[in-house]
């Protein structure tokens, strides 16, 4: 009970937490995590408030004081700033400051001039108990000052001693051990930036070979890497490029009828040349991919993968591991089915298996695989149909080994599923982007992504288009719509994508739906990657604008301001003195106009001041006054503004 009865401190609403730190928050290195809580006591004694925090594996615990900042409703706050790659984990901790209150009180009585000895006495007492638990060198100086002050003849002089600054501060920051409240243990995720800002452009590698008719090899990518470091993209992402089945091979447009020169479907994984771990011997060698890695990284670009946990008939875990995968009552194991669609060369593996604990191991081993060729960067091909609690433990055993590995999730399935992923582990996350095309909800959408407690766990990554997505905007907005496409997904987050024949307008739709016809899933494609009509120019000086401009590499600094026509998004982003803000025609067919109202005190312009905003897509320059001024968007000529602020 002794203890109990010195626990006078409450800590509440500690912020930011995700489901009330059941998952951590996520940051990168160089971010501040600032900390809030509403902390109080009963009665009207001094508190204090402590953040102790220490990258996870490391002894030594930092600590940061936390200040009141709104007394009258008992809001503290603190930040730490994270610098390494992994977790780091953290609690808040409160306690009574006898010392501080007593000094507080006293001084009250000696400005006042009434008789304080009886304090003196209390307070030489008080601060006595204090050499019980503070550090020897601590316990020293406290010694010195206690024989100091009671040398003292008078009241007066024992009070300048005890109520020193230095004295103070040394007992405020170590209290009684019986005193302290300490909140749960939080953690923090810490990912590097490229978690956070990125360009991926998606693309097959048998569609990348200069000669139409041809199959793409790794070494027709490395000549294509120019170009697709020459659009500004550091992310290159594979669809699977393992070995493809034979039996059930589908033919174009996912046709059950496959003629001998069909290469079938990438994600039918294995044949005899292998599984998961090997590569498509008619794309090149082990060697050859490597060689990719290395050469790709010399244009400053990294490798990403597709894991997709599909298996062909002929993959050999069907002969190496039969009971992992279910079977229907005559014996045939099933396959992959999304009504009305099937997918009759694809054979999932079935996690609630028996063998489970050997499919987790053998996933966790093929991630490793990957890694030490070079590739950190994961694209989970339908992570929401396979268990949970096996994404959570497999990140956090890559992770463990690849400190640096970043796990996508695509799941475009519903909200709390897709917010789960993020919270159990996913870096990034596929996004509704794709379908948010009118101002009012591309608003809702972003605020909801982009502030906590969203923001502290969900990272999205916007993609343009994928090889099984086309886009209703994109099948009828023309070459304007896809201009449009590329400034949102560019500027309204910071790390997006797009897959190849994006930059190229390209794409027939199969009618009624939102999908390729002709698609690169299911045949060779060959392109003209310099056709007429691309819109290459402006996607490479949009990943330059990005590159060039801080504001536009911070996830949660967007912020939308006001455009009289619905047809006019104008939002902004800002990171110290750099301020950027894009003006959007979501019209691809008319030219709209509107009065856009520029937050100049968050600018620091004061209303009769001129300021000047330099187009950075044009290099047009104009001279604004106020806050309210007049923008005119011709899909024809431009469909946007992405301004510098120059004041």
């Amino acid at each position: 009970m002794a203890r109990s009865n010195r626990l006078r401190t409450f800590i509440e609403n500690v912020q930011p937490l995700v489901d009330n730190g059941l998952y951590p928050i996520k940051r990168e290195p160089g971010d501040t995590v600032h900390i809030t809580a509403d902390i109080f006591r009963d009665g009207h004694q001094k508190i204090c408030a402590w953040v102790k925090y220490r990258a996870s594996g490391r002894q030594k615990w930092n600590s940061v004081r936390m200040e009141c900042t709104n007394p009258g409703l008992d809001f503290w706050e603190a930040e730490f700033t994270v610098e390494q790659i992994g977790f780091y984990e953290y609690n808040l901790i409160s306690y009574c400051d006898d010392y501080a209150t007593w000094v507080f009180d006293t001084r009250k009585k000696v400005d006042a001039g009434v008789d304080y000895h009886s304090d003196i006495l209390e307070g030489i007492a008080l601060a006595a108990r204090f050499k019980a638990w503070l550090q020897p060198s601590d316990a020293s100086y406290l010694k010195d000052q206690l024989a100091k002050a009671e040398k003292q003849l008078t009241d007066a002089d024992k009070w300048l001693i005890l109520s020193n600054s230095k004295l103070e501060a040394l007992l405020s920051a170590n209290p009684d051990p019986e005193t302290l409240v300490e909140s749960p243990m939080y953690k923090v995720r810490v990912d590097r930036v490229k978690a956070r800002f990125a360009a991926w452009y998606e693309c097959f590698p048998r569609s990348c070979a200069f000669e139409p008719g041809k199959h793409g090899t790794f070494k027709d990518v490395i000549k294509r890497l120019p170009h697709i470091a020459g659009m500004g993209f550091d992310v290159l992402y594979f669809t699977p490029f393992h070995p493809v089945g034979y039996q059930k091979r589908k033919g174009p447009n996912n046709s059950l009828i496959c003629g001998p020169n069909d290469p079938g479907c990438p994600y039918s994984i294995g044949n005899e040349h292998g599984g998961h771990d090997a590569v498509n011997p008619e794309l090149g060698t082990m060697e050859d991919f490597e060689e990719l890695v290395k050469a790709a990284a010399e244009y400053g670009i990294e490798l990403a993968m597709d894991f997709a946990i599909n298996c062909s008939p002929d993959h050999p875990y069907l002969k190496q591991h039969p009971d992992w995968f279910s079977k229907r009552p005559d014996g045939t194991i099933k396959f992959a089915e999304n009504p009305p669609k099937k997918y009759e060369d694809i054979y999932p593996i079935n996690f609630e298996s028996d063998k489970y604990k050997e499919i987790y191991d053998e996933m966790l081993r093929l991630f490793c695989f990957w890694a030490s060729k070079g590739v950190k960067i994961f694209r989970i091909d339908n992570p929401h149909t396979k268990p949970f609690r096996f994404w959570q433990w497999v990140i956090a055993e890559t992770q463990k080994k690849y400190p640096d590995a970043i796990f996508l999730a695509e799941a475009f399935t519903r909200p709390r599923l897709m917010k789960s992923l993020a919270k159990l582990g996913f870096t990034q996350s596929y996004s509704y982007f794709t379908w948010r095309n009118k101002k009012q909800e591309i608003m809702d959408y972003f605020k909801e992504l982009t502030t906590p407690p969203e923001s502290d766990f969900y990272r999205a990554n916007l993609f343009t288009n994928t090889p099984d997505i086309f886009p209703y905007f994109l099948q009828t907005g023309g070459r304007a719509g896809y201009q449009i496409r590329a400034v949102l997904a560019t500027t309204l987050s910071t790390v997006y994508g797009m897959f190849q024949g994006f930059e190229l307008c390209e794409g027939i739709p199969v009618p009624g739906k939102e999908e390729y016809l002709n698609s690169d899933k299911y045949e060779v494609r060959h392109r003209d990657w310099n056709a007429p009509g691309n819109i290459v120019e402006l996607i490479a000086k949009l990943n330059r604008i990005r590159k060039e401009n801080p504001a536009l590499q911070e996830y949660d600094n967007l912020e939308f301001y006001r455009a009289d026509n619905d047809k006019i998004l104008f939002y902004g982003k800002s990171m110290g003195d750099n301020h950027i803000m894009v003006v959007v025609n979501l019209d691809p067919f008319q030219t709209q106009c509107s009065t856009v109202y520029v937050p100049i005190d968050k600018f620091g312009i004061a209303p009769d001041q001129s300021y000047q905003v330099h187009d950075l897509l044009t290099d047009n320059r104009y001279w604004w006054n106020g806050s309210q001024n007049y923008v005119e968007l011709n899909p024809e000529v431009g469909v946007a503004h992405v301004f510098l602020i120059k004041k």
